[in-house]
């Protein structure tokens, strides 16, 4: 079996004993696709270099599947072997499709579940994806129902509830195997919702630990003596201090974002989202520990470090984006590096064992609502934004619309995961060039009902290429961009990085593009029937490499099509933004999987 090239350590690589037996071997194997990332580090770096830069311009549909479900297609399949798993958006359809027999439907599952709940799902009805361990599906439903299906029948093994959707508790996140527990989030910021991330166990089904982003230190899993905050213990009562009252109850930090894992240091990375409500002045303080980095131990939950990138958010820029696992050498010595491309603007480089802050830097250069990240650790702003006043949601107050911020609230990037290569060692990040008005008003709480208090619009940042999106290259030690492919709407898709220097994305319009690893340089092109903001991914099956991915407008981006909306500030502002997207594609779902013909 060719083993994987992770840019990790062959130490960490043989570490099976800290992860999921069945789940590593697959990893460690380019023709399959077991993880919605690709592999525990996240990286979405496939070994397979079938397709290289001087034929990928040959690529050809080889088949298509129709999943039968509108709405936005977020995610991937995973390919187990001779079968690929794909999932839908809402009702949350799971199908495994035989590749030995022209893509066979071997079994289907239907959930079966309350429609009610799309009301609650804040930014259209999506699903990032299936996760595989022991021969078992993970779907997490819409409805917060876990579900564990045996992969050979589709039967169902347990299934338990981890969420109400009636408090608007929902999910849109994929989940993680680690060892014998697999890890899942919870959505519902926009709700009023107290995150949370829970471990079930993979055997039965039953609840192992639960640690929640906000509260008492008891109920986060925090031990004030042993959990970091940029080289310092936490202390006591470090979230309940940084609000007022009981605002933690309602806080939101909810994690809807993704999970990555070091089996090395036994350390379980992930995000939690903004503070409830989007109106600053009625949550006073820091609002921790919304918008953080977590470092948790995933056999019992306890919290190793935290690192906060927006204190007291006021413009909704939620801290789930994925965090990469990179080594790299820096100063002469070979580090163990996090790296995060915040919605707020600003990628992170970070020792991933100790949490030290190595790197803060934009990544979009119309960033504005910050100047920039302070880095000197004898300050007491040390790892904070520096707030341009001018664009303080809650300085210019109440009822009163702050104009001209950027990027907007969907963020420099929202939730499409980004590639790394280790032959480049260059990030490719899909991104949004998006700015916004933002107008905060008071608002009350009640459950299950939405807890926004803010009105939004959105628009290209101005100054530029006038388009929404760029397709970026990122130097994550020097903090620099290397190359910039403008694009006329965001680009909402994940990436994927190849060994024969080939980076794929997706474009909303419809677009499967494909460029070089080095300079960017675009080197093909196919138009699928919909928009795509699922993430591409690749495998091997009868000794050839096939790319696939899913298509079908939607998300926050394209909440309007995706649920007709027509009023420029709904879709929390993203409606008028992106009302053009309309001129160039239309709803759809379906699966295209693409490979050089022979």
């Amino acid at each position: 079996m060719r083993r994987l090239t992770l840019g990790l350590t062959a130490a960490l690589l043989a570490s099976a004993a800290h992860a999921n037996d069945s789940l590593q071997a697959i990893q460690q194997d380019p023709k399959q696709f077991g993880s919605q990332l690709g592999n525990y580090t996240g990286n979405r770096y496939s070994e397979l270099d079938q397709i290289t830069k001087d034929n990928v311009g040959d690529l050809q549909v080889a088949w298509t599947f129709s999943t039968g479900v509108l709405r936005g297609h977020e995610g991937a399949p995973l390919v187990i072997g001779d079968v690929m798993y794909v999932h839908t958006p809402f009702p949350n359809i799971v199908y495994a499709l035989d590749l030995n027999n022209d893509g066979k439907i071997l079994w289907k599952y239907t959930p079966e579940q309350n429609a009610d709940v799309i009301g609650v799902m804040c930014c259209d009805t999506v699903y990032r994806g299936l996760a595989f361990a022991d021969n078992t599906i993970f779907l997490h439903q819409a409805d917060t129902t876990l579900v564990a299906l045996d992969a050979t029948t589709g039967d169902v093994k347990w299934s338990v509830v981890n969420g109400d959707p009636a408090k608007g508790e929902t999910n849109t996140a994929t989940v993680i195997p680690i060892k014998d527990k697999v890890l899942v989030g919870i959505s519902g910021g926009e709700y009023g919702v107290r995150g949370h991330v829970t471990a079930y166990n993979i055997a039965d089904g039953t609840q192992a630990w639960r640690a929640y982003s906000t509260g008492p230190d008891e109920e986060m899993l925090v031990d004030p003596e042993n959990t970091m905050v940029l080289g310092k213990p936490i202390g006591a009562n470090s979230s309940i201090d940084s609000w007022e009252g009981d605002q933690w109850q309602i806080g939101g930090g909810t994690t809807w974002g993704w999970f990555t894992y070091d089996p090395e240091l036994d350390l379980v990375y992930y995000g939690t989202g903004n503070p409830s409500t989007w109106n600053p002045s009625q949550r006073p303080g820091d609002n921790k520990w919304s918008m953080t980095i977590m470092a948790r131990d995933p056999d019992d939950g306890m919290a190793k470090w935290f690192y906060q990138k927006t204190p007291h958010d006021e413009w909704d820029f939620d801290g789930v984006n994925e965090n990469v696992l990179i080594d790299r050498e820096i100063d002469g010595t070979m580090r163990k590096l996090l790296v995060n491309f915040d919605r707020n603007g600003f990628a992170y480089t970070m020792d991933r064992e100790t949490g030290e802050l190595l790197v803060a830097e934009k990544y979009d250069p119309a960033v504005n609502w910050a100047t920039e990240v302070n880095m000197d650790p004898e300050s007491d702003q040390y790892g904070r934004p520096q707030v341009v006043a001018e664009y303080s949601t809650e300085q210019n107050g109440e009822d009163v619309n702050s104009t001209g911020i950027c990027p907007a609230a969907l963020g420099t990037k929202d939730q499409q995961p980004s590639a790394y290569s280790p032959k480049t060692q260059l990030n490719y990040v899909p991104t949004n060039h998006v700015c916004m008005d933002y107008e905060p008003f008071r608002v009350s709480y009640s459950a299950g009902q939405p807890y926004v208090g803010a009105t939004l619009s959105m628009y290209p940042a101005p100054d530029s290429h006038g388009g929404m999106g760029n397709f970026i290259a990122w130097d994550a030690v020097t903090g620099e961009i290397k190359w910039s492919l403008p694009e006329q709407f965001s680009v909402w898709s994940g990436a994927l990085a190849t060994a024969g220097d080939v980076v794929f994305y997706g474009t909303l319009e419809g677009y499967l593009k494909a460029v070089d690893a080095t300079t960017g340089e675009e080197l093909y092109k196919f138009k699928t029937p919909s928009g795509i903001i699922g993430n591409v991914m690749t495998y091997e099956h009868g000794g050839k490499q096939y790319v696939a991915v899913l298509s079908g407008t939607g998300g926050w981006a394209g909440i309007g099509l995706a649920a007709g909306l027509t009023n420029a500030n709904d879709g929390l502002g993203a409606v008028g933004g992106y009302a053009a997207l309309s001129d160039y594609t239309a709803l759809g779902g379906s699966l295209t999987v693409f490979a050089i013909p022979d």
